[in-house]
């Protein structure tokens, strides 16, 4: 029996081992300083005392609440603003190329800029829409400062910044189409909305998985974004759960703040693996 040579696998060398020093290393590390009390000089062994005093946190089921919510609104509009965007943007309408680019744009601009650039525009008294509301009689509401509202804010900006990126994989998956399908359903004397929901939506579910996935994995693990904007305030209104972990860690708490990030690591894998392998099965029946 021929011996199978080794020399294909040596083509997995440079990306398995950007993996194991950028995901796997850091990773085992992480796990083992959350059982620990640490700073840079010294590493002392704790047990499982970091994560028993994260989880007696007054506040963390408060961040871990905000942080299913505005993963799971975030998802929800990309997911249906996205492939709305991209059925317009591929209707042969009248300078679709620079729509195109003015809808990804935001996707390029820093995460920080675009909090700091709302937090000045959503100001309660001087920010550009509330003026505006002014203008036309509407007394503007506090969009950063009223509890109820500082945490929707948010996830309405995060979907302003990151639908361009659903809308281009939409694009990708409306172009995969055959415009046969189309033509069948119109002779059937499907109208366009019927087109629409019995051909489309089935036809670009691969693409709707994949938004869903990188939405829900974006949503959970946001930081940067309300940071910026509110720093989980007003209180604990719009608190989630990265930024109950970074205020650990602003207190000199790093081996609970460590424990709290394996926490978001396994949250997002219990979430998002279940999640992927039942709409990856769907997908296989059609």
């Amino acid at each position: 029996m021929q011996r199978r040579s080794p020399y294909p696998y040596w083509f997995l060398l440079p990306a398995g081992t950007i993996f194991a020093v950028f995901f796997l290393v850091p990773t085992v590390a992480s796990f083992y300083f959350s059982l620990t009390y640490w700073d840079p000089f010294e590493a002392r062994f704790a047990g499982f005392e970091n994560y028993q005093q994260f989880f007696s946190e007054p506040f963390l089921a408060r961040g871990v609440m905000n942080t299913l919510i505005f993963a799971v609104l975030t998802s929800g509009l990309k997911t249906v603003l996205g492939l709305l965007l991209a059925v317009l943007l591929t209707s042969g309408l009248l300078g679709q190329s620079l729509l195109r680019s003015v809808v990804f744009f935001p996707v390029l601009v820093s995460t920080i800029g675009v909090g700091l650039l709302f937090q000045e525009l959503m100001h309660p008294t001087e920010g550009a829409i509330n003026v505006a509301l002014e203008a036309v009689g509407i007394d503007g509401p506090g969009w950063l400062t009223n509890p109820s509202l500082a945490l929707v804010s948010v996830a309405l900006v995060d979907v302003w910044r990151g639908v361009g990126l659903a809308t281009l994989i939409y694009i990708a998956g409306l172009a995969t189409i055959s415009p046969d399908y189309y033509e069948a359903a119109r002779i059937d004397g499907a109208t366009r909305w019927q087109q629409f929901w019995r051909v489309t939506v089935p036809l670009v579910r691969p693409a709707t998985t994949t938004v869903i996935i990188l939405s829900l994995i974006g949503g959970l693990r946001l930081f940067d974004l309300i940071w910026a904007m509110t720093r989980g305030g007003p209180g604990f209104a719009s608190d989630v759960l990265a930024s109950v972990i970074y205020k650990q860690y602003q207190a000199g708490f790093w081996g609970l703040s460590t424990a709290g990030n394996v926490i978001l690591f396994l949250l997002i894998a219990l979430l998002i693996v279940p999640l992927a392998l039942h709409l990856n099965r769907r997908e296989a029946d059609l």
